[in-house]
């Protein structure tokens, strides 16, 4: 029986050091991989530096993303971005190749020039179950099993590019209540969120990465009490900063007490009134960016703001053309873009413009569709009238996009571009469409 007892200990002793053996081979394997180690910039070093200017970023050109943009394109995006001073570009997805495709054509670049720098904010797309079908899953809100691979690929793309990766947003407009064919809680972003922030502590990610989301002000905790959920106030504390969105394009049709032309500049030019109307659309974008900045000082947290998305389209007809709130035209984009731009580096906030290039996919269906004719460039390859100056000056010399050289929409001819300018409504007009 003695034996027997040895032989059983034994046996059990030979079992413990055969299980140490093989954690301390696992330990040994694990501590020799690669740790992602960060060079040049961090994100610290550039959000709110003005020298680093920021820009949304899609480079598809057809009107599906079935056909990804190629690395010759997306090099080519990238030496015309650069030349306009972006140093900060901004992708929405990873399942699609662009966003490799994106980060190799960088790679190619750096090579080629040493001096060359582009830095990304890489989105990995979060979306309830049963997206973007005719029943989305809002009421218990269980999330797309598509998630968890759509962050392993964020964290895989910043593994290996960690000098070009410098931030990680988890979601896009994920929070909002009207994203009805896809929205999810904060809580499932929250997860997300510590889950990269706890890759971020062990080693498995650069420690000078950053994360936040990027979403809608109103889900930042600036809009309604519906939004001030626990959760919400827990991913504030988690996140590295807040990426708000602000559109008062879209609340020219939505909420659009600040857009009318009032009774007391009635008697103005029709020039007067457009550009107070859009002095005042700045200053509605303001404003919600200081209701977010007020939410979050409220919950006695200090950390930056910047603006994920802001923009304004140059053609749309739907609610914001001459038949709706007539706030689309290259004009009014123009005007905005500046204050925008002027405001926000004045401020230390950096401004993912919204957006660099049109892209036809988003609203395939219909040619005037708004989302359409967001960017700064349209798909013939020319500035429209906010980059003329930067024609002018030569900045483009050189540039092509799609083979084409970089030249101005309406061949330059300003007369001819203010004809699509109209007057905003009054305020009379648009309390009697209410």
């Amino acid at each position: 029986m003695q034996s027997e007892k040895i032989n059983k200990i034994s046996k059990a002793v030979r079992k413990i050091l055969q299980f140490l053996m093989v954690s301390l081979s696992v330990l040994l394997l694990v501590s020799c991989m690669p740790r992602p180690v960060s060079t040049g910039k961090t994100a610290a070093d550039i959000l709110g530096n003005p020298e680093y200017k920021a820009i949304s970023y899609g480079g598809y050109r057809e009107k599906t993303r079935d056909i990804q943009p190629t690395i010759p394109e997306l090099k080519e995006d990238m030496k015309i971005l650069s030349a306009m001073g972006i140093k900060l570009i901004r992708t929405y997805n990873v399942y699609y190749d662009e966003a490799s495709n994106l980060l190799e054509a960088i790679s190619q670049l750096k090579k080629d020039d040493p001096e060359f720098e582009m830095y990304v904010m890489l989105g990995a797309w979060i979306d309830c179950k049963n997206a973007f079908t005719e029943l989305p899953d809002r009421i218990r809100n269980e999330e797309s099993p598509q998630n968890a691979a759509e962050i392993d690929r964020a964290v895989e793309l910043t593994r290996q590019n960690p000098d070009i990766v410098k931030i990680i947003a988890v979601g896009n407009e994920a929070m909002v209540h009207w994203a009805w064919n896809y929205y999810v809680e904060p809580a499932i972003i929250l997860r997300w969120v510590k889950h990269l922030q706890k890759l971020k502590k062990s080693g498995d990610l650069p420690e000078t990465l950053w994360i936040t989301s990027s979403d809608n002000f109103a889900s930042w905790g600036g809009g309604g009490s519906e939004y001030h959920l626990e959760e919400l106030n827990e991913l504030i504390r988690e996140v590295d900063y807040i990426s708000m969105h602000t559109y008062p394009m879209h609340d020219t049709h939505y909420n659009p007490d600040f857009w009318g032309v009032p009774e007391a500049e009635e008697a103005l030019t029709d020039m007067e009134k457009i550009d107070s109307a859009m002095m005042r659309s700045r200053d509605y974008a303001i404003s919600q960016y200081e209701s977010v900045v007020k939410y979050m000082q409220s919950l006695g947290v200090d950390k930056p703001v910047h603006m994920g998305e802001t923009g304004w389209a140059t053609q749309s007809g739907e609610f914001y053309g001459d038949n709706g709130s007539r706030a689309c035209d290259e004009y009014k984009s123009a005007i905005y873009y500046k204050l925008m731009r002027e405001w926000t580096d004045s401020k230390g906030i950096t401004c993912f413009y919204f957006e660099a290039f049109d892209e036809q996919w988003k609203d395939a269906a219909n040619p005037l569709g708004s989302e359409n004719h967001f960017g700064l460039f349209n798909l013939q390859s020319q500035a429209k009238y906010a980059l003329w100056d930067l024609v002018d000056a030569g900045v483009f010399d050189g540039l092509t996009r799609d083979g084409k050289p970089i030249t101005k929409t309406f061949n330059g001819d300003t007369a001819a571009m203010m004809l699509k300018v109209k007057v905003p409504p009054t305020a009379k007009e648009i309390a009697e469409r209410k």
